[in-house]
């Protein structure tokens, strides 16, 4: 590491979390309460904890800090909520209802429902503008660009106040000359407008696509540039230079600047650092098949690696909205801590997805919250600690917990407490085994072929009980779990997608020289930028990937390829590749069709230093690591079993633990169910088998 510390703040709907690691590689997580109306005040409170704890000032902290990693889920919300700015769009005449027909598209499950709401439009009817202009499938134009019609929407939206521009003409990726002028004149009449210019943000053939992914990166364009400044500004205040940096959607780090003009990519910013994480705490156990579960008091996100390979999304609906951009593959639901309880029309209990939040909270953490809440549930199960989470940080108040259930679950529903709260229990992890199994069965995988790793504070609770569910046989909890996104973001690399179009068909004559030299520009783009990043030519790989076709298909499929010459010997063997590719996703393959090159795409990474785990020290018997004993529930019939409850900071490597059982750790607890043993690694990292497996 290139200074003594690296900081990484993972900002979620309820909790920050903070990891740092010393030169040493002692690596140490905190949390405090998310401040979603101003980020920069969990920042400031999580690094006086930080401080507390080390005896370090703020100032020292930051700016002996070689990066100050930050995910967020600013953009997240903002397109949930529909919070964003809303965005003029300049388009071809005639192309202004693409991104409205959607290619004719309703969502999956929604096809045939006539009653199924549009999805809101970022960009309304009347902020889309036409523009007299074409530009054909060969790059050449036939219809020059009418300036007259471009300063005439400009003036539109000068009328109604629109400060974000979206510009995307068709085949603009082939001859982007029109785009480029059309941006030049709205900045010379809008000075002070956020201007997307498609062909540059995502230079991929698919109109509707590129369109919508411009209007996306628009309309979060103004909630991402403040965040940024106002998060720069702080640690620059604190004494960081240059050492801040954002975590991307595509599971790598960027600057503020890249983060402001590129908004689409902040999307998944949060937990896209999930899989790395969750490859580097099962690297002691060389397990490669790894599903990671991130439940945090707001959501529950789910990611699928395999064979040490994250799969990415590019060209789907997300939030209803296309995006064209790298994503990597994660899994939403609102499932978690803040999740509430609820008794729906037909007298249904329910959980969620509407969540309690940061504020006011579950019903136990005494801060105004009378919804009954997963954790309000899990505090009667007794599961949760009564005095307190966050090492007794957070106080929990157990009447409140138990009132709010009694009141809006049991009494109706005719139950116990006890029925009602373990009910809650199950329907919150019966949705969870639903998205497990939407990231698996659905595509294809086993579960019971891959180990469940647990992410986010409130995991543990329930992390035995999902795999019993899905018939996993391994658990993996690092001792950094309720963290893990934040920790994968201070392992994660500088990472940047490079994307052109290039349609041609690969046969005899295909001008493969064209090709090599558009891979070469858009790499040495990608190095100039790493280049003013800091980093070393040394420092840097280039992986690169082609999206390929038979003739006559709409869709196309990815092949990843080396970084060699294509010439008229090596495309022989991407061909195959394709081949294979295409069965691999389609069950079947044409040897003797005509294949086609529709795009390319080079990603370059920036290697950083990686802090490692730290081993275990302790020397400590079993039995001094248990601190008491408490009545749990583990079933419908509401009845307790007297379970130990174990303190995580006493115990030893090699410490084995028979269920019924809890550890409880700093920012985490750890319920294992009967019929499952845990056993605690030297690398800090809680195995949990299946028992007689």
């Amino acid at each position: 590491m290139r200074s003594h510390y690296r900081l990484g703040i993972d900002a979620g709907g309820t909790f920050t979390d903070f990891v740092l690691a010393d030169k040493s590689s002692d690596i140490k997580i905190y949390k405090t309460p998310s401040t979603p109306n101003d980020p920069t005040k969990a920042i400031k409170n999580g690094l006086a904890l930080i401080s507390e704890d080390l005896e370090v000032s703020p100032e020292d902290i930051v700016s002996q800090s070689d990066l100050c990693i930050n995910g967020t889920t600013v953009g997240l919300n903002a397109l949930i909520q529909h919070k964003g700015s809303l965005v003029g769009l300049i388009c071809t005449k005639g192309h202004e209802d693409s991104i409205e027909i959607r290619l004719g598209h309703k969502e999956d499950g929604y096809r045939y429902d006539p009653d199924y709401p549009p999805a809101i439009m970022l960009a309304p009817r009347y902020l889309r503008r036409g523009i007299k202009e074409r530009v054909l499938s060969n790059g050449t134009i036939k219809t020059p660009m009418n300036e007259l019609d471009v300063r005439e929407a400009c003036k539109l939206f000068i009328e109604n106040d629109i400060k974000t521009i979206a510009v995307s003409f068709v085949w603009s990726v082939l001859n982007p000359s029109h785009e480029i002028r059309a941006a030049q004149i709205v900045k010379e009449m809008m000075p002070e407008a956020i201007i997307t210019i498609g062909s540059e943000l995502y230079p991929q053939i698919r109109e509707y696509t590129r369109t919508s992914t411009a209007i996306t990166n628009a309309y979060l364009s103004p909630i991402l540039r403040n965040y940024v400044s106002a998060v720069n500004e702080y640690f620059i205040g604190l004494g960081g230079k240059n050492n801040v940096r954002y975590f991307q959607s595509n599971g790598g780090l960027a600057t503020g600047k890249v983060m402001s003009d590129r908004s689409v990519y902040a999307i998944n910013s949060g937990p896209a650092s999930a899989p790395q994480a969750g490859l580097s705490v099962c690297n002691p156990f060389d397990y490669k098949n790894v599903i990671t579960v991130d439940m945090g008091g707001t959501s529950f996100d789910i990611t699928l690696t395999k064979d040490g390979n994250t799969n990415l999304n590019k060209n789907i609906d997300f939030l209803r909205y296309r995006i064209g951009i790298p994503m990597i593959q994660v899994e939403t639901l609102g499932a978690g801590g803040g999740s509430i309880g609820w008794i729906d029309e037909i007298g249904l209990l329910q959980v969620g997805p509407q969540s309690a939040g940061a504020d006011p909270g579950p019903a136990c953490y005494d801060k105004g919250g009378i919804d009954p809440t997963v954790s309000d549930a899990n505090l009667v199960l007794g599961y949760l600690n009564p005095e307190g989470l966050i090492g007794g940080k957070l106080p929990l108040n157990y009447e409140n917990a138990l009132k709010s259930i009694e009141e809006k679950i049991a009494k109706p529903l005719n139950l116990s407490i006890e029925k009602a709260a373990y009910g809650m229990f199950t329907i919150v992890n019966s949705n969870m085994v639903n998205g497990i199994r939407r990231v698996s069965v659905e595509r294809g995988y086993d579960p019971r072929d891959f180990v469940l790793v647990a992410a986010g504070g409130a995991t543990g609770a329930h992390i035995t009980s999902l795999a019993s569910e899905m018939g996993i046989n391994t658990v993996i909890v690092s001792k950094l779990s309720s963290g893990l996104c934040a920790y994968g973001q201070i392992i994660s690399d500088v990472k940047y997608n490079y994307m052109a179009t290039i349609p041609v068909r690969l046969n005899e004559n295909c001008d493969y020289g064209k090709i090599n030299q558009l891979f070469k520009d858009i790499e040495s783009k990608g190095k100039e930028h790493l280049k003013n990043d800091g980093f070393d030519e040394k420092e840097i790989d280039v992986f690169r990937s082609l999206e390929m076709r038979y003739l006559g298909q709409i869709h196309e499929c990815t092949v990843n390829i080396d970084t060699f010459d294509i010439n008229s010997t090596t495309i022989e063997k991407i061909k195959e590749t394709f081949h294979k590719r295409h069965e691999e996703l389609y069950t079947y393959s044409e040897l003797q069709s005509s294949i086609e090159l529709v795009n390319i795409e080079s990603t370059l990474y920036g290697r950083i230093d990686r802090p490692s785990l730290t081993e275990i020290e302790n020397d400590t018997l079993l039995k001094d690591a248990l601190k008491s004993y408490r009545n749990l529930i583990f079933s419908n019939s509401g009845d307790s079993i007297k379970t130990p409850v174990y303190n995580g900071n006493l115990l030893s490597n090699g410490h084995k633990i028979n269920g019924p059982a809890v550890v409880e750790e700093d920012t985490t607890t750890l319920v294992i169910e009967p019929g499952w043993c845990l056993e605690l690694h030297k690398s800090g990292t809680y195995i949990i088998n299946r028992k007689n497996h």
